[in-house]
C-alpha cells in the first residue's frame, strides 16, 4: 500500500506506524476488511432493505420512479423507520444492560453476596436515597444500598409509569413528552414494544415508529445509561479530575502487559486490585517481568483512567494494533465494541485473549466466567495467566509505538461543581457575557470509513477556537487525550474568552467526563442549566456531535439526546437516505415537535459552522450578546 494511502486512515502517528508494521507481519485490520467489502452494499446503506419475514429479504430502488413495495406492501418509509427503530433498541439494550449488570453488582454488595465491592462514594448514596426518598435516618449504608438497588431495578421492567430521574428536567421537557406521547417508561417495556412495533403486519406509520424510538432512546438516557453512572459512581467512587496517559507508547516493553477491553467496571476494578497482589508481584518478577502494566481499551480505559489513573492503550480502531505491538500478555474482554477478529490475530503471537461475560463469547479465545460473588479471586485467576504468558513472549517481535501523551480526565458533574466553587453560577455567567458562546457535547466511536480520529480532533479544536466549552465522552474523549487537548495547557489553542475561563479555573478547554454509557453526566448538566435559566433544555447554546459513529448505541445516544432537546451533528451517514419522508423528518421537522433534530456533515470544519450557527441562534433567542 503505499504511503498516501495509509495516511489517509488516521491522524494518530501510533496507529500509522503500527498499520505499516502489520502491512510488512502480512497482518490484516479493520481497515483491511473495510476496503475489501468496497462498494458496500447501497440498498443496506440507504436503509431500504428488510428481513424482518421470510417472505423476503426486501429491497426498495429509491431511484425507481413508481414506488415501490416491499412483499407485504410496506414501502421505504416503513422500511427505514423499522430497521432505525430496531437499531435504537439493540444500542438501548447495550447500554441499559451495562446498567442493570451494575445495579445488580449493587444489591449483591448491599447483601452480602459480593463482599469484594464496596460502596466507595457514601455521600452519592445519600443523595440518591434522598432523591428517591428512600429512609435513609439510622440505617447502615448497605440497607439503603440494597433499597436503591431495589428501586433501580423496579424502573427496567416498570411497574410504576414513570422513570425517577425524570425529576431532573425542566417541567417544558416533561410535558412536552407528555404531550407527545412519549414519557420514557421502563427499557425492558420499550424494547419489547419496538419488536412488537416492527413485526411484519403491525406499526407501518413512519412518523409514529420514530416517536417510539424517541421514547425507546430516552428511556435508556434517562433511565438505564443513568443508573449505570450513578450506582458506578456509589460503587467504585465518584471520579474526580486526574492525570493520565494515552495511546500505544503506555505499554512496557519490561514488564506483563494486561489490556482490559469492553464496557464493565465490576471486572476491570478488581483486574486492577489482583494486580497489585504481592503474591503475583513476585511470580511476575520470578518470570523476569519487572512488574504488571495494566492498562484500558475504549470505554473500560475511561472508566479506570477516571478512578484510578489506569493508563488508556487506545480506543476503537487501536485494539487490533494493542496485539500487534507483540507487547500483551494477555487482552481481558466483557462486552460492547470487542472485534470477533482479535482471536485470530492473537493467535499470530502469544497474546491470550480471555473473554469473561456469559453474554459475549468469542471462538478461540480462553473463557474465564466471571461472576460478582467471586470477584477478586476470579481476577488474580486471571491475571496470573497473564503473568505466566509472559514467558511466551518473543522479543524480537515486541515494537512498541513512542507515542503517550499526558492528559487530565474525571470531570463528573460533582467534579465541575467543585470546580466552579460548588455552584453552577460561574459556568451561567460565563455564557451570559460571552465568555465561552455555548457548550459542545462531542461523542462516539472510531470508523474505518473516516480518517481515524480526524473528526473527533478537528470538531473539537475547531470549537474551542471559537469559545465553545466541549465535554466528551468515549473514543472521542480518548482520541482528544493523545492529541493533547485534555491538558490545561491547552487553553492556548482556544478562544480569548473560554481561555480566560480555564486558566482562571486550572481547567482543559475540553473536558473529559467517562465512558459513552457517561452521556448521562452531559444530560444532567444540561437539565441542571436549563433549570437554573428557567428554560426548557432546547433553548440553550447547546449541542452534541458523533463526527466517527458506527454502533447502534450511537443510534440510541443520538436519539435521546435530540430527544431531550439538543441539536446533534453526525459524521457517517445514517441508512435513513432511503426514505425522503424519514430523513426529512429527523433533519428537519424533528426540531418542530420536540426542539432539536440531527444535522449530518461528514466534514468535521463545515459541522463546525453548523454548530457555531445553533448556538448564536440559541444566543440571540435568549437575549445574550
Amino acid at each position: 500500500m503505499d504511503q498516501e494511502k495509509r495516511n489517509r486512515r488516521s491522524v494518530d502517528p501510533a496507529t500509522l506506524v503500527m498499520l505499516a508494521r502489520a502491512e510488512k507481519e502480512g497482518l490484516e485490520t479493520a481497515w483491511d476488511r473495510h476496503d475489501r467489502q468496497e462498494p458496500q452494499c447501497g440498498f443496506g446503506l440507504l436503509g431500504v432493505c428488510c428481513r424482518n419475514c421470510n417472505m423476503g429479504p426486501c429491497r426498495i430502488d429509491p431511484f425507481g420512479g413508481e414506488p415501490q413495495k416491499g412483499v407485504c406492501g410496506a414501502g421505504a418509509d416503513t422500511i427505514v423507520a423499522r430497521n432505525l427503530l430496531r437499531a435504537i433498541a439493540a444500542g438501548a439494550a447495550a447500554h441499559s444492560d451495562h446498567g442493570r449488570d451494575i445495579v445488580e453488582t449493587l444489591l449483591h454488595a448491599a447483601t452480602g453476596q459480593a463482599p469484594d465491592y464496596q460502596i466507595k462514594d457514601r455521600d452519592k448514596l445519600m443523595a440518591l436515597a434522598a432523591e428517591l426518598s428512600i429512609e435513609h435516618e439510622g440505617r447502615s449504608d448497605q440497607e439503603i444500598a440494597a433499597d436503591i438497588a431495589a428501586a433501580a431495578l423496579e424502573e427496567f421492567g416498570m411497574r410504576k409509569g414513570t422513570l425517577a430521574f425524570l425529576n431532573r428536567l425542566p417541567a417544558q421537557r416533561r410535558e412536552l413528552w407528555s404531550k407527545l406521547g412519549i414519557t420514557p417508561r421502563g427499557i425492558d417495556r420499550e424494547i419489547v414494544e419496538v419488536m412488537h412495533r416492527t413485526h411484519i403486519g403491525v406499526d407501518n406509520d413512519h412518523v409514529n415508529l420514530i416517536l417510539h424510538g424517541l421514547r425507546t432512546a430516552l428511556s435508556d438516557g434517562w433511565g438505564g445509561s443513568m443508573w449505570a453512572t450513578e450506582l458506578s459512581d456509589v460503587l467504585f467512587g465518584t471520579p474526580r479530575p486526574v492525570e493520565g496517559v494515552s495511546n500505544l507508547g503506555v505499554l512496557k516493553e519490561d514488564q506483563v502487559n494486561i489490556i482490559v477491553h469492553g464496557h464493565e467496571p465490576t471486572l476491570s476494578e478488581m483486574i486492577v486490585a489482583a494486580a497489585r497482589d504481592p503474591e503475583l508481584l513476585e511470580l511476575a518478577q520470578a518470570k523476569g517481568a519487572r512488574g504488571i502494566s495494566i492498562s484500558g481499551m475504549c470505554c473500560t480505559g475511561n472508566e479506570l483512567l477516571m478512578r484510578h489513573g489506569v493508563p488508556v492503550a487506545g480506543n476503537f480502531l487501536q485494539q487490533e494494533l494493542a496485539i500487534i505491538t507483540g507487547a500483551v500478555e494477555a487482552m481481558i474482554v466483557d462486552v460492547q465494541c470487542i472485534m470477533p477478529a482479535l482471536t485470530g490475530l492473537a493467535a499470530c503471537y502469544h497474546t491470550e485473549i480471555i473473554s469473561t461475560s456469559p453474554k459475549a463469547r468469542f471462538p478461540g479465545a480462553k473463557h474465564v466466567p466471571f461472576e460478582e460473588k467471586s470477584a477478586l479471586k476470579i481476577a488474580k485467576d486471571i491475571v496470573r495467566l497473564a503473568v505466566e504468558n509472559y514467558a511466551n513472549r518473543n522479543p524480537e517481535r515486541v515494537f512498541i509505538p513512542e507515542e503517550k501523551m499526558k492528559f487530565m480526565a474525571g470531570f463528573s458533574v460533582e467534579a465541575i461543581l467543585s470546580a466552579l466553587g460548588g455552584t453552577l453560577d460561574p459556568l451561567l455567567d460565563a455564557i451570559k457575557d460571552g465568555s465561552i458562546k455555548g457548550i459542545a457535547a462531542i461523542v462516539g466511536c472510531n470508523n474505518p470509513k473516516v480518517t481515524h480520529d480526524y473528526g473527533h480532533i478537528t470538531l473539537t479544536e475547531e470549537l474551542i477556537k471559537k469559545d465553545v466549552l466541549v465535554v466528551e465522552t468515549g473514543c472521542t474523549a480518548i482520541a482528544s487525550a493523545k492529541k493533547g487537548l485534555l491538558l490545561p495547557e491547552a487553553a492556548q489553542q482556544a478562544g480569548p474568552g473560554l481561555r480566560a475561563v480555564c486558566e482562571a479555573l486550572k481547567i482543559p478547554p475540553v473536558l473529559h467526563m467517562g465512558s459513552c454509557v457517561d452521556i448521562s453526566r452531559i444530560l444532567v448538566v444540561a437539565a441542571a442549566v436549563a433549570n437554573a435559566l428557567g428554560v426548557d433544555t432546547s433553548e440553550l447554546p447547546l449541542a452534541g456531535a458523533a463526527p466517527e459513529w458506527m454502533s447502534e448505541k450511537a443510534v440510541s445516544i443520538g436519539t435521546y439526546v435530540i430527544g431531550s432537546g439538543i441539536y446533534t451533528v453526525l459524521g457517517t451517514v445514517p441508512p435513513v437516505l432511503g426514505s425522503e419522508n424519514v430523513a426529512a423528518l429527523l433533519t428537519g421537522r424533528a426540531s418542530e415537535v420536540i426542539g432539536a433534530a440531527f444535522a449530518v456533515e461528514s466534514d468535521p470544519l463545515k459541522a463546525a459552522a453548523l454548530i457555531m450557527d445553533h448556538l448564536e441562534n440559541k444566543r440571540a433567542k435568549l437575549g445574550l450578546p
